[in-house]
């Protein structure tokens, strides 16, 4: 059984409101499996217009010629921009539901992608809640569960885009409080000089595969990926993530706003004892005070941000005629502010699916400069094959 207890505070304090499992909080929470979401507070973009793609591709440092340059991308296989499939997020990147008064962490993503995302397309998402599991114990912060969204996503011909299935960590935050000193790191990390621009220079040599198509038929199982590395994280980077239209559930807002909906829900904001201001509990990625309140170190990346990255790399991999058919990943750890994550791959698997495409499977991994896989996964994408003409070898050859 769980205590009949529910929270400690009920007004807007400089703490987050503490709340413990209850077992009215679980049976309340049990009604709603299978119940469809609002989800108008937390729609930032409708239309992937040019400039919303450009907008979310410099907000997750994706420079790709195919979402970015016009010109180049009406030569590709898609004859005209389209956006990264990572576009989703900053159409619909998630949003609350229930466990008034526990902290959350983003736990594991998966996704299908259906098709691509192009200039002038209408994108809407519809949300379920589709239950959860726990509570069970955890060595990392006492009692919690893990809930699932699923979130589908489609174009403006009622098409399916993609399916995302967001589950996330649900805790009691006074137990993760007081378990935060034994996850204790150095931070902000100490580079060096000579590190800082070393890591630079990897950042700078990055390119795309770009027009040149990476053949199914050439791969080898034990290929791997060409790294690519993003950090150190800094507040801008987390700011231009906003910026871009991911994440932020609901939406950020501010002055008279923002604070109607917080007297309206006071577990969704905070009093910053240092200036005074209310602030969002979404601030745990930009704020050290409030990431401490959740028991972290410190300000953190954003889960989805961080799939985000993952999707950069195997686009950058695949090239332009290639197609992200799925992916899977785990959040470990928290990826700080300070920190550097190089994320790569390996291929595990040719085959012919079930739709006859021509695809790999690809063990995917984020590894931070302590040694740590902050988020293993996995991909699935569809490669081209070569024409039987290309297969055949050339007059003289053996």
């Amino acid at each position: 059984m769980t205590s009949s207890h529910t929270t400690e505070k009920a007004e807007i304090g400089a703490e987050l409101v503490r709340a413990t499992f209850t077992d009215e909080m679980l049976e309340e929470m049990r009604a709603l499996i299978g119940t469809e979401l609002r989800t108008a507070a937390s729609v930032n973009n409708e239309y992937a217009t040019r400039l919303a793609i450009l907008r979310f591709a410099e907000g997750i440092g994706d420079d790709n010629p195919l979402w970015t340059d016009e010109e180049y991308a009406t030569a590709s296989p898609h004859a005209g921009l389209i956006a990264p499939p990572s576009f989703i997020f900053c159409c619909l990147g998630s949003i609350q539901v229930g466990w008034r008064g526990l902290g959350g962490f983003h736990a594991e993503t998966n996704i299908n992608f259906h098709r691509p995302i192009r200039v002038g397309d209408r994108i809407t998402a519809k949300v379920v809640f589709d239950g959860f599991d726990g509570p069970t114990d955890s060595s990392f912060g006492g009692r919690r569960i893990k809930d699932y969204l699923r979130q589908e996503y489609r174009n403006q011909d009622d098409e399916l885009v993609a399916t995302f299935i967001c589950s996330r960590m649900r805790f009691e935050r006074g137990e993760m409080q007081e378990r935060r000193e034994s996850r204790a790191i150095e931070l902000p990390h100490p580079w060096t000089d000579e590190e800082l621009a070393a890591i630079e220079d990897q950042i700078l040599a990055e390119s795309p595969r770009g027009a040149v198509p990476r053949y199914w038929d050439d791969i080898k199982v034990g290929d791997e990926l060409d790294f690519i590395t993003k950090g150190p994280i800094g507040l801008t980077d987390e700011i231009a993530f906003i910026a871009a239209g991911a994440a932020p559930i609901p939406r950020l807002s501010a002055h008279g706003v923002a604070l109607r909906r917080y007297r309206k829900h006071p577990s969704w904001a905070y009093r910053d004892p240092n200036t005074g201001a209310l602030e969002p509990v979404y601030s745990v990625h930009y704020s050290d005070y409030a990431a401490r309140l959740q028991g972290a170190q410190m300000a953190y990346d954003v889960g989805i941000q961080r799939t985000c990255w993952q999707i950069h790399s195997l686009t950058n991999w695949m090239g332009d005629a290639g197609f992200l058919k799925s992916i899977h990943g785990q959040y470990r750890s928290h990826v700080y502010l300070s920190d550097v994550v190089r994320l790569g791959g390996r291929v595990i698997e040719k085959s012919i699916d079930d739709s006859g495409d021509h695809v790999v499977r690809i063990e995917t991994w984020a590894e931070n400069q302590r040694g740590q896989n902050v988020m293993p996964g996995s991909a699935v994408v569809s490669l081209p094959k070569r024409t039987e003409a290309e297969l055949l070898p050339l007059e003289g050859e053996a």
